[in-house]
């Protein structure tokens, strides 16, 4: 587990950047927070970051938004607004040509999706972001072992509780 202070929205694009820069793949990162929590914002810098061109979308009324990257797709999903877990069905989510996927509001995907490697918990904290980030399988902690060793990534600040 790392938990980072992301002072300002220039964090959390670092984290972003961070997070492109040192990918295992394939790889399932859970994004989870509260509306509002920067979600989104942390997607949009991580697939910037992996090459994608033109408009990143938030894929909250199509569910889901494809990007081309150079190994494969990066599935970016809102499910917010869908009121059962059979809706995914009707994706086309099991292709299987994605390499990363982002999840935002994973917890209404039920079954439906692939277990986490990486869940990213982003929280308010007055003017400021956390993020925590867990690790649940082989590819995330190797993801979170590069992570920790990327140099840009030391310059933000480290929450009272840094690892466990």
């Amino acid at each position: 587990m790392q938990q980072i202070l992301l002072p300002d929205s220039d964090a959390t694009d670092a984290l972003g950047r961070a997070l492109a820069l040192t990918r295992v793949s394939p790889a399932v990162v859970h994004l989870r927070g509260d509306l509002g929590a920067g979600k989104s914002t942390l997607a949009r810098a991580l697939l910037r970051a992996l090459g994608v061109q033109g408009a990143i979308r938030s894929p909250t009324y199509t569910l889901v938004e494809r990007y081309p990257l150079e190994d494969g797709e990066a599935w970016h999903l809102d499910l917010y607004r869908i009121g059962d877990a059979g809706e995914l069905e009707f994706l086309g989510l099991d292709e299987g040509t994605a390499v990363l996927w982002l999840v935002e509001w994973p917890e209404r995907g039920g079954s439906s999706l692939p277990k986490a490697d990486l869940v990213i918990g982003l929280s308010v904290e007055g003017l400021s972001r956390q993020a925590r980030l867990d690790a649940l399988s082989g590819n995330g902690e190797a993801w979170l072992s590069r992570l920790s060793g990327y140099p840009h990534l030391t310059q933000l600040p480290a929450s009272p509780v840094q690892s466990s």
